[in-house]
């Protein structure tokens, strides 16, 4: 089995990617997918959210509201590091039970880890490959602005929440560079999930 983490910076097209890679026969493990369970009403992870950010946080029908969480956030690095310590170690635990069924299901397999925060969190198991999906900052700025309808300081805000998207390109070990049109996307990410691909099953049969 080969373990690949795909990573970006919001707005770089890091789902974009995913989807394609999917499409292609990859089994995507999809960290935000599992972040949200994770913090589903009445779950471990919930609790302690609500338990130190409080009922504001939450819609009426109890879940929380990801916007109004994102808001404290984005707006103070100090809670989402503290969001960060909350919700990692539930969401590293689902990822590694999820691996372990993929290792003993299909020992051949090419495994894309979709994790958006792998540079800030950290990679908990060693990747094969760190592939960064990469576009420039100035561009990356003004399709978040589009995206989600932000002025322009509300979107830099945001990007700088993040490491800077140039020193996660520096420390990729492939790099899909986005700034173009979707075929071209398509075209780099299809070569490597077909490399990785061949070197699952070669690691396999070996």
């Amino acid at each position: 089995m080969i373990v690949a983490g795909l990573t970006g910076s919001i707005a770089t097209g890091k789902s974009t990617v995913a989807r394609i890679l999917e499409a292609a026969g990859a089994l995507v493990v999809d960290a935000d997918e599992i972040a949200h369970a994770a913090v589903r009403r009445g779950r471990p992870a919930w609790h302690q959210v609500v338990a130190h950010f409080g009922r504001q946080i939450l819609t009426p029908d109890g879940e929380i509201d990801r916007r109004r969480l994102g808001h404290i956030i984005f707006t103070d690095p100090a809670q989402r590091k503290t969001l960060e310590h909350i919700v990692h170690p539930h969401v590293t635990a689902r990822i590694d039970r999820r691996l372990q069924e993929i290792g003993a299901g299909i020992p051949q397999a090419a495994v894309i880890l979709d994790i958006p925060l792998l540079f800030e969190a950290g990679p908990r198991r060693p990747l094969d490959e760190i592939i960064v999906v990469y576009i420039p900052q100035a561009l990356q700025c003004k399709r978040l602005m589009a995206r989600d309808g932000l002025s322009r300081s509300a979107a830099m805000a945001r990007i700088r929440s993040q490491m800077s998207i140039e020193e996660k390109r520096r420390l990729a070990t492939r790099v899909i560079d986005n700034s173009g049109d979707l075929s071209q996307t398509r075209r780099q990410a299809l070569a490597i999930y077909r490399d990785l691909r061949h070197r699952a099953g070669a690691t396999h049969s070996g």
